[in-house]
């Protein structure tokens, strides 16, 4: 399974692929900023998964949200965003424009997988 993490932090983007591997996810790309990560997933349509910070710089979040969305040869992506955002408002945006999942930051390691679980990822 592949995957990649969206985060503007370095230590985070770490952080996160490395609990993916640890659940079997065999190649984990990473993206310092939504625009970035648009483009990789359009060169990389085998990818299954990506978790998207909010607040990132050139494109955020859940504009990188938006845009996977309306391409319809990246629909099989499940999108899952990690962040700090927390009003529910946010919430209700992200899954609205096409989040799968919402992850409030900080989270756990069994946070994430109980996610994964429920956006059918076998672990």
């Amino acid at each position: 399974m592949k995957a990649l993490v969206v985060d503007d932090s370095r230590v985070m983007r770490m952080l996160l692929a490395q609990m993916l591997r640890e659940v079997g996810f065999t190649d984990v790309a990473q993206a310092e900023h939504g625009k970035a990560g648009l483009s990789h997933l359009s060169d990389n349509p085998d990818i299954s998964l990506a978790l998207v910070d909010w607040n990132m710089p050139e494109m955020t979040g859940i504009e990188m949200v938006e845009q996977v969305r309306k391409n319809a040869s990246l629909n099989q992506v499940k999108l899952m965003m990690v962040t700090t955002e927390s009003e529910l408002s946010r919430v209700e945006q992200a899954l609205t424009l096409g989040a799968d999942e919402f992850v409030m930051k900080p989270f756990t390691k069994d946070v994430i997988t109980d996610k994964l679980k429920i956006l059918g990822f076998s672990l």
